[in-house]
Order: C-alpha cells, then sequence, then structure tokens
C-alpha cells in the first residue's frame, strides 16, 4: 500500500495524458499567461501502462484519466485500453468535445463514468469563459452519455460574478436527467488571476440553492472530496467541493501522474517527482513512489496560511491544464 506519514492509504490515480486543450478556460488556462508551456516531453502509451501498474501493484483501486483535454490525444483510446485491463476503476474528465469519437471505446472496455466540465448553461457564458464556440457540441454529448446509460458528472467552476446566477438552472437540470452537478469552489494556479473575491463558497452556493429548492443530504463516502445532495424527486443529484473554504485533506487518497511523467502529492503540491526519466534510464521506480507519498504535507501542499499565495519561484509552475486537475 501507498501510505504518508500521516497514515493516509493512497489508492487513487489520477493521469493527465495531455497538457494541451482544444478550449482556453479562464481559470485553467488563460490565453494570456505567457510563461506557461506545453511539455514537450511525454509520456508514451506503454510508458503510462509501465507506469501505472506498478501503482495497481501497490494498491492503486481507481484510476482516472484527465487532461488538458485527454481525448485530444492521438492514441487516447489505445491508452484507454490498456488501463482497462488492470483491477480499477476507470474514469474519465473531458470537456466533453470529443466524447460521440470515443464513446464506442469506452463501452468497450467498460469505462462507464465520465466527468464532464460545463461552467454554464448559456452559449453566450459558455464562450466568454473557454473562448471556444463549443457549447452545442458538449451539450448533445452530455446527453448522448445520459442516453447510453454513463454515470455523468458535471463540473461547474463557480465564479462570484460570472457563472453564479446559473446554480439553479443546474439543479432544474437534475429534475429529470439522472445528471450529478458538481459545484467547485473557484481555485487559484499560476496565471488564473484569481481573487478572494471571485470565490462563491460552498456557504454560499447552498444559501443560493435553498432559495428556490429544499434539498436532503446525502452520505459522502469516506474519501469523498465533494459534499452531496438531493433535492427529493429528482433522478439527479448535486454536490459542492469546497477546496478553499472547507478543505477535506485529512482524508485525500489521490496522487497525480503529469503528461510528462512527473508525479505529485498533491494539487497545490510545489514540488514533484520525476518518474519518467528514471524509468527510461531502466531505474526501480517504486522507491520514489513510496518517498514522494510518504513526504506527502499533512494538508494543502504545505500551504497551510493563505495557500492561495503560490509561489511564483518555484520551478515546477503549471496551471490547472498542466497538472491535470
Amino acid at each position: 500500500m501507498l501510505i504518508d506519514s500521516f497514515n493516509r492509504v493512497h489508492d487513487y490515480l489520477r493521469i493527465s495524458l495531455t497538457d494541451t486543450c482544444n478550449l482556453r478556460c479562464t481559470y485553467c488556462d488563460p490565453a494570456d499567461f505567457e510563461e506557461h508551456h506545453f511539455s514537450r516531453t511525454r509520456m508514451t502509451a506503454e510508458e503510462i501502462d509501465t507506469i501505472a501498474g506498478l501503482f495497481v501493484q501497490q494498491g492503486i483501486k481507481k484510476i482516472r484519466i484527465t487532461g488538458g483535454e485527454p481525448l485530444i490525444r492521438k492514441d487516447a483510446k489505445e491508452i484507454v485500453r490498456r488501463l482497462a485491463k488492470y483491477p480499477v476503476t476507470l474514469a474519465l474528465t473531458t470537456n466533453g468535445v470529443f466524447v460521440h469519437e470515443h464513446i464506442d471505446t469506452f463501452k468497450e472496455v467498460g469505462l462507464r463514468s465520465v466527468n464532464v466540465s460545463l461552467d454554464s448553461l448559456k452559449k453566450e457564458t459558455f464562450l466568454a469563459i473557454a473562448k471556444r464556440n463549443e457549447f452545442e457540441r458538449v451539450y448533445a454529448n452530455i446527453r448522448l452519455l445520459l442516453q447510453e446509460n454513463f454515470h455523468v458528472k458535471v463540473n461547474m467552476v463557480v465564479m462570484n460574478g460570472v457563472n453564479t446566477n446559473e446554480i439553479c438552472d443546474f439543479i432544474e437540470w437534475t429534475k429529470d436527467a439522472p445528471v450529478h452537478i458538481r459545484f467547485i469552489e473557484f481555485m487559484p494556479f499560476p496565471g488564473n488571476r484569481w481573487d478572494e473575491e471571485k470565490v462563491f463558497s460552498y456557504v454560499q452556493i447552498l444559501g443560493a440553492i435553498a432559495e428556490r429548492y429544499s434539498f436532503e443530504k446525502l452520505p459522502d463516502d469516506k474519501n469523498d472530496t465533494s459534499k452531496k445532495y438531493h433535492v427529493p424527486g429528482h433522478h439527479g443529484t448535486f454536490a459542492v467541493i469546497s477546496t478553499m473554504t472547507e478543505p477535506f485533506c485529512s482524508t485525500c487518497n489521490r496522487l497525480r501522474l503529469t503528461t510528462d511523467g512527473k508525479m505529485r502529492n498533491c494539487l497545490f503540491s510545489k514540488t514533484e517527482t520525476d518518474l519518467l526519466t528514471p524509468l527510461r534510464n531502466g531505474m526501480d521506480i517504486l522507491p520514489l513512489i513510496k518517498q514522494c507519498v510518504y513526504d506527502k504535507f499533512e494538508m494543502l501542499g504545505g500551504n497551510t496560511t493563505q495557500f492561495w499565495a503560490i509561489e511564483e519561484t518555484t520551478s515546477h509552475r503549471r496551471s490547472m491544464m498542466g497538472i491535470g486537475g
């Protein structure tokens, strides 16, 4: 098992296939963030398979494929098939644009859980956030996934003054569709011009919903990062990820692998462990994996005070797209 110094067992691995994306969402990868650079070296499908296999041997039970946008990678289908052979729960996070081109592969290998990022149900607001006119395609692909009986979570990053007036529109969507909405507090990353005033908190989100709906708390699993709720009579559910106002570090079981083979033990970590270079040099990378896990800070990557003040001097500055979410 992969256990850190605070006795937390880590059995969930997020693998980023690429740090490029066909959208330019302002909170993830601002187009004017000049210092952002894409990885010139990235893991091959075989290397992803090899590294994932080592993690599975150490007790990983769930693998989530992420990006950037993972489905823009030409060998995405091959990678999905390779990872599907492991005895894990396989899931995917996507912006939804290319889902229709891959859905048959998902069904073939048994990948049934898909998270789709969608920050607005209004075409104009979607365009303002994503900088690309892809709303119709994304919305159609969410409907396609639902029609094919996938478990679909829709991730909405809530930004005060940008899309907060749509919170109840997303709740209304759950009335007739078995869609699971996840409201995410706006988080800081290099280049996204994070402002505390843009954070619409967990409490504020629930307050906005309560103005129109009565809802019930659902039980949360041990390692859930979201707080789940249900409006009686609705087919779907909703949840809030309160990273900013109520962190959930004490039960964190997540590890991350970037597209260039760097291991991160926390989303907010300022350091990374290179696994790809040693692997290519024929070294045993298992000790590196175990040490990286063991060195994990108790909370928020060691940023326990004003953790949004991300150090700009660190050698591992990445936007959300570079980290893989």
